[in-house]
């Protein structure tokens, strides 16, 4: 392919609309073209990159026996109300209705039109297992979209879903798509975690999350130092402690602490670190009013743990300012766990701390050298908190540390969730109708893109992995429209390296080497290689790969060579 059939669009300035490093390089780079908020243009460049995705994705499912089939975008309320998540959804789900006042919505997941299908044609036992995908645009009506294609409103995503006779079944697909996962993300030559997670919106009964690791991802992913445990850090459990809590050293005191609220201003006021000081919220309750829960002043309450809780309403919610004025008499910086007339729950580590500080439930008040039993009755104790790094793994191997994570693919065992709401049925060996068992399993494709970029790249620009590069070669010719041999020379050896099978960009732009040179490190074509006068005199090419700071001067003779030991499609 040739720059004048194929014409770059690159910037030299970053746009001002662009917040994080892979919206910023696919702009500069040409890849998107913002048409409004959260939606963008795929351009011919960025939609070579994401066509590899996709080529990866479609021959890891066809190898598991997922079957390829493409859903409609727009979906009837019907079914949403059916299985209860018109509402539930929330505002991201946009909602629309047709020249007859009918109602749609443009599917931001496709769950309820699959079990529509699947119970339309499903009758026996013997057509299960049955593994359906597609590769599809959908469409979330995000609050506030940012970071490009990342978190979008209108994003390209191959989600597939599972029906089974049995858990068995369902645990037997879920480990394939677990294990085609991991070798998508291994072929596109990315550094990911598969971690535990929380079910979400779509429910079921259990999950992971793959997560391309780097320093800007949303996500906070929690692993063992030691073995192959690793979850996401709100759903990594922490523990009780294993050794005495320690005894008081002191009688507990009431001191003033004016225009002290948070738990920092506390702390510095009291010359204490601030996990000695135990910061107390409230809560909705399942069937009270409200309940607190006592944290360390160090720790973050986790809002999923917090609503598996049976005393805890689900979704959570924190009583607002004036409510818990009401309640307790307090305002928020000053509420402790002291007689209160609510449910109090107690986080594993702030219960095991001693001589603590905690709001006197007075305004402008705290106590100091409180201790449980003594001064505070400890009732029930849970695990509230975020995991943090150093605490113990689970896996019983060393401590957790934390890394950051992209999302980029998800896997839900979903049970019967959706199939028993819309009555997916079939005849089971007896005869008997039984609800087909169901698994849900989304890649983001346009986010692994994005994901890429932010985990590959450099001060020049993006430095794709090779499988994922729109181009492997790009061919530079110096002077090209003046030197005939030179220009002779590149289309022979564009010709040769695309009949050996890799996909090349002749620059044939005629422009100053530095400009074609720094174009080409910004689109992240994994190897340049320069053809000059000179260079052809010495039988040799100029070679530099993306990834490496120097060139490399390769005769001719061994060229071909060279490039198939560099580069692997």
């Amino acid at each position: 392919m040739r720059t004048s059939l194929f014409p770059l669009s690159t910037l030299k300035e970053t746009p001002t609309e662009a917040e994080i490093i892979s919206h910023q390089l696919m702009l500069r780079a040409g890849m998107i073209r913002r048409l409004a908020s959260g939606l963008y243009t795929w351009t011919p460049l960025g939609l070579r990159v994401l066509r590899k995705v996709e080529a990866v994705v479609r021959e890891e499912m066809d190898a598991i026996g997922a079957l390829e089939m493409l859903m409609p975008a727009i979906q009837p309320a019907e079914l949403w109300q059916e299985s209860g998540r018109w509402q539930k959804y929330g505002p991201e789900l946009l909602r629309v209705k047709d020249r007859h006042s009918r109602e749609f919505c443009v599917g931001p997941t496709h769950e309820e039109v699959i079990t529509d299908y699947t119970r339309r044609e499903l009758k026996s036992y013997r057509q299960l297992p049955l593994c359906y995908y597609q590769v599809q645009t959908k469409f979330r009506d995000e609050i506030r979209p940012r970071f490009g294609v990342m978190r979008a409103r209108e994003f390209i995503m191959k989600d597939a879903y599972s029906f089974h006779a049995d858990v068995e079944s369902l645990k037997a697909t879920y480990q394939a798509m677990f294990d085609a996962y991991c070798r998508i993300f291994t072929r596109l030559g990315l550094k990911f975690r598969a971690v535990e997670a929380d079910t979400g919106s779509i429910g079921g009964n259990g999950s992971h999350e793959f997560h391309v690791l780097a320093d800007s991802g949303e996500d906070a992913i929690a692993y063992a130092t030691h073995g192959d445990y690793a979850a996401n850090v709100e759903m990594a459990p922490t523990y009780p402690a294993s050794q005495p809590r320690p005894a008081p050293s002191a009688p507990m005191t009431r001191i003033a602490t004016p225009e002290a609220k948070t738990i920092e201003e506390v702390a510095h006021f009291l010359n204490l670190p601030a996990h000695r000081v135990l910061k107390t919220l409230l809560v909705r309750g399942r069937s009270a009013p409200a309940v607190a829960v006592v944290l360390r002043g160090d720790h973050e309450l986790n809002d999923i743990k917090a609503a598996k809780h049976p005393l805890i309403a689900d979704p959570f919610e924190l009583i607002p300012p004036a409510e818990a004025l009401a309640l307790t008499g307090a305002n928020v910086g000053s509420i402790g766990p002291l007689g209160l007339n609510i449910p109090v729950i107690v986080d594993f580590a702030a219960a095991d701390c001693a001589d603590f500080v905690c709001g006197a439930n007075e305004e402008g008040w705290h106590l100091t050298q409180v201790n449980w039993d003594r001064d505070v009755p400890l009732g029930e104790t849970a695990d509230l908190r975020n995991a943090i790094a150093g605490d113990p793994a689970p896996n019983g191997m060393g401590t957790l540390a934390i890394a950051r994570g992209i999302e980029v693919g998800h896997v839900f065992q979903l049970g019967t969730t959706y199939s028993a709401a819309l009555h997916c049925e079939f005849l089971d060996e007896q005869g008997k109708p039984a609800t087909a068992i169901m698994g849900c399993y989304g890649i983001g494709v346009s986010r692994i893109v994005a994901a890429a970029i932010e985990q590959n790249h450099d001060a020049n620009g993006i430095v794709w992995p090779v499988p994922l590069a729109p181009f492997a070669i790009a061919i530079v010719p110096i002077n090209g429209h003046r030197a005939p041999a030179v220009q002779a020379e590149a289309e022979r050896l564009e010709a040769e390296l695309t009949r050996l099978g890799f996909s090349v960009l002749l620059d044939d732009r005629g422009l100053r080497p530095g400009v074609a040179f720094a174009d080409m490190e910004l689109i992240g074509i994994p190897l340049r290689i320069v053809i000059s006068e000179r260079g052809l005199a010495a039988g040799e090419y100029e070679t530099r790969l993306r990834w490496e700071s120097e060139n490399q001067n390769i005769a001719a003779s061994n060229l071909l060579a060279w490039v198939q030991s560099q580069l692997v499609e």
